[in-house]
């Protein structure tokens, strides 16, 4: 089990990085520019191109299922989902089958909107909640995927 990161607007890494080291989980954090990463064995960096959905394509191309995907992009999170990775957006709310439909008709909707010129708002304030929920959600995740494994390949 690996954790991708779709890293360029991530505020939960720090949250990562923890549980990370708690299970000894490889991270891959995926972005367009360089940034600064902690040292450890287990935390890389992958500098994709600027281009359009480059980071999303390397991360569905890399992950496999069972990984963990971190990432707020709904389409991303589709696509992470129909290749059977477990997704949590920043806030700690898991993307599935079960939802991602609704996630992804409600972006289509709201992404018309703003182009008819409405004005929808942007998210509230990431706060010490967002991060607490999502580390409560990560550490949740690992240990289901790791439940769901067979104990000979724990």
């Amino acid at each position: 089990m690996n954790i991708f990161v779709d890293a360029d607007a991530c505020p939960v890494k720090p949250e990562v990085y923890r549980v990370a080291d708690r299970y000894e989980l490889k991270v891959t954090l995926v972005a367009g520019a360089r940034m600064r990463i902690p040292d450890g064995v287990r935390i890389t960096l992958k500098v994709v191109g600027q281009g359009m959905d480059a980071a999303d394509d390397w991360i569905v191309e890399n992950m496999e299922a069972g990984d963990i995907i971190i990432t707020a992009d709904i389409p991303l999170a589709a696509r992470c989902v129909a290749r059977g990775a477990y997704v949590l957006g920043h806030t700690g709310k898991p993307f599935s089958g079960d939802n991602i439909g609704l996630a992804l008709a409600t972006r289509n909707l709201l992404s018309e909107l703003r182009q008819l010129g409405e004005v929808t708002g942007g998210p509230p304030p990431f706060g010490k909640r967002d991060r607490s929920r999502f580390l409560q959600a990560l550490d949740k995740a690992v240990n289901e995927i790791r439940a769901s494994v067979r104990p000979e390949m724990r």
